[in-house]
């Protein structure tokens, strides 16, 4: 029974050993396969770093602003009698929009100039008498008095009369009509936007850091979505002597042409700010910056050797500075030399030393001018 034991124990034993023995083998094989893996090369694409000459500009958003605009409204309470615009039309200034109900204004003001007629035979008879001496002088300035007051209570019903037509306070473009024949206005009711257009202003800010590059009477140029293909050029008008605390910019306004009032009060438009004379940069598109917290960065394509030997595509990491944009791409201004063959695409999924497979087939949009389909 013993030996029985004995030899049961003694085979698996042998078994144990023989499994351990096998397994050992497995994982020896695994690790060395690990050692020997080479991941697939990634696909990217790719482009020539190349020196080219840069304007030194200032790529911003603008807001178009009217030189004047107002809505117009009413001075004084009254009732719609007449509307003498058509919303949308371009108007003179001083020239007649609203008239509101002033028959009740008439009838004082008649009533008012009886008066001030009366009061006026009164002072001639009166001023007569007093040079003859026959008039006491306080008769002669009671009626002097009453006179002048006459006078006054007319003027008054006048210009009441006068403040219920409502003129354009200046020439230009009048917006929807807020009112109606007949409607009752109170006192500062809105009757209709009017703006003035040509000239126009652009506002838009600049970083607190660039705005003592600017100056009264420097160029700026524009261009809009919403009038394709146009450019216009403003000066810098005015310059804002205070720095806004939330966004550390300084606001710039510009003064430009607007023929055709093709640029509305409201409208953004791109604004190119010249701040210097043009510098050398290396241009690349956007996509190829791997932008990161410690530092941008690109991806140099060059040929390299692996821990046998073995030579094969793979990158280098390049910390880069980069200064200024322009639609899809970028300036480079250190970090990359000419010739350099740049990862433009595929960034995100490289590291230092990756091998990759280069594919130029499809390549990332690279334009100053970009104007994509969607837009």
């Amino acid at each position: 029974m013993a030996k029985r034991m004995v030899l049961m124990v003694v085979l698996m034993a042998a078994i144990i050993a023989g499994l351990g023995f096998v397994k050992f083998k497995q994982i020896q094989t695994a690790i060395a396969q690990g050692a020997s893996y080479k991941p697939a090369p990634e696909a990217v694409t790719t482009i020539v770093a190349k020196k080219v000459r840069w304007p030194s500009s200032l790529n911003v958003i603008g807001t178009m602003a009217a030189v004047q605009g107002v809505t117009v409204s009413a001075d004084l309470p009254g009732t719609v009698a007449h509307i003498d615009f058509e919303s949308g039309k371009w108007v003179k200034a001083g020239e007649v929009l609203v008239e509101l109900d002033t028959r009740e204004e008439r009838s004082q003001l008649a009533s008012l100039e009886a008066q001030r007629d009366l009061a006026r035979i009164n002072f001639g008879r009166t001023q007569e008498l007093f040079k003859e001496g026959v008039m006491a002088k306080t008769e002669f300035d009671n009626a002097q008095a009453q006179q002048k007051s006459t006078e006054a209570q007319v003027a008054e019903v006048r210009a009441t009369i006068d403040r219920k037509t409502v003129r354009a306070p200046f020439s230009g473009i009048l917006g929807i009509r807020q009112v109606n024949l007949g409607q009752y206005l109170a006192a500062g009711q809105a009757i209709v936007p009017l703006q003035s257009l040509n000239p126009i202003y652009v506002n838009f800010g600049i970083p607190q850091q660039t705005a003592a590059q600017v100056r009264v009477g420097r160029v700026v140029r524009l261009k809009s979505d919403e009038v394709p293909g146009s450019e216009y050029t403003a000066r810098v008008t005015a310059i804002d002597s205070v720095v806004d605390e939330s966004t550390r910019n300084v606001q710039v306004q510009a003064t430009l042409a607007n023929p055709g009032d093709k640029l509305r009060p409201g409208t953004f438009v791109q604004v190119e700010l010249v701040t210097g004379a043009d510098r050398d940069v290396i241009e690349l598109p956007a996509t190829a910056i791997n932008y990161a917290p410690y530092g941008d960065s690109v991806y140099v394509v060059s040929d390299m050797k692996d821990a046998k030997g073995n030579m094969y595509r793979g990158v280098r990491q390049e910390f880069v500075k980069v200064d200024g944009s322009r639609g899809d791409q970028v300036a480079v201004v250190s970090g990359v030399n000419p010739g350099d063959e740049v990862v433009s695409s595929g960034v995100f999924k490289l590291r230092n030393g990756a091998a990759v497979q280069i594919n130029n087939k499809v390549r990332p949009e690279n334009s100053p001018a970009p104007k994509p389909e969607d837009s």
